[in-house]
């Protein structure tokens, strides 16, 4: 039987991007005084992954999260170089920590919104084809993330200090994956989560693990796509570089 949803439903649901750009961009080392805001290729960050998720197709709305005031008037400005098509934008203003963010930006959803991509701004190189991709897994699913196989040999130490003698463990890389963004869920599945997260005290640094707190099991989409993550000024000059390609 076909589990696949039909195009009737399809049309009933609605999907919000929430983009997290209030990071600190502390390891840019001061070569950029934003990475949201750096130049790429003729444009901000900010503006490459907002404009993928406008031609995936598969997005109603956007969520921005921002620093401070400040911040908010150069994204808005930075976001007026690009065609929005009207898509509607709410803002978020940012936590301590990128769950707080989250959370804080799930919270103002409405109740329309039925599905959530979460993305970190500082992943500019998203493709449309990965984030369509995602949608078709997350409306079958209702949790998918991007990611990507291991193909290092990785080694496990016991102690994270202790680099010289230490013991090196063989960890089976056929099981590792490294995770990207976006990350996508049903609203009221993520927000559950992430309100146990909240009320638990808990540490988490991606949203599978706000999942996994409270149950909740993810499908991992394979994206072999670029699809970096911007943290340091090498970073940004690679980035530039693919997009040339």
């Amino acid at each position: 039987m076909n589990s696949s949803p039909q195009p009737s439903a399809l049309k009933s649901q609605v999907s919000s991007a929430i983009i997290l750009a209030a990071g600190s961009g502390s390891r840019m080392q001061g070569a950029v005084a934003d990475k949201a805001l750096a130049q790429l290729n003729g444009l901000p960050v900010l503006c490459h992954s907002v404009r993928a998720f406008l031609e995936s197709g598969c997005i109603d709305r956007f969520t921005v999260v921002y620093r401070d005031i400040a911040q908010k008037a150069e994204l808005q400005a930075a976001l007026d170089q690009i065609d929005l098509q009207g898509t509607p934008i709410d803002w978020a203003l940012g936590g301590d920590e990128r769950q707080d963010s989250v959370y804080k930006a799930l919270r103002i959803q409405p109740e329309t919104c039925t599905y959530v991509f979460i993305h970190d701004s500082a992943r500019p190189l998203v493709s449309t084809n990965s984030i369509q991709a995602l949608h078709t897994a997350v409306l079958r699913d209702r949790a998918a993330a991007l990611a990507h196989s291991v193909t290092d040999t990785i080694k496990r130490i016991p102690t994270a200090e202790q680099l010289t003698q230490t013991e090196l463990e063989d960890l089976d890389r056929s099981r590792l994956w490294a995770m990207e963004t976006p990350q996508a869920f049903a609203r009221s599945d993520i927000l559950k989560a992430y309100q146990d997260v909240h009320d638990s005290g808990l540490h988490i640094t991606d949203d599978t693990a706000a999942a996994a707190s409270i149950g909740l099991s993810t499908t991992i989409v394979p994206n072999h796509a670029p699809n970096l993550k911007i943290t340091t000024p090498a970073d940004l000059s690679y980035a530039d570089w693919l997009l040339q390609q």
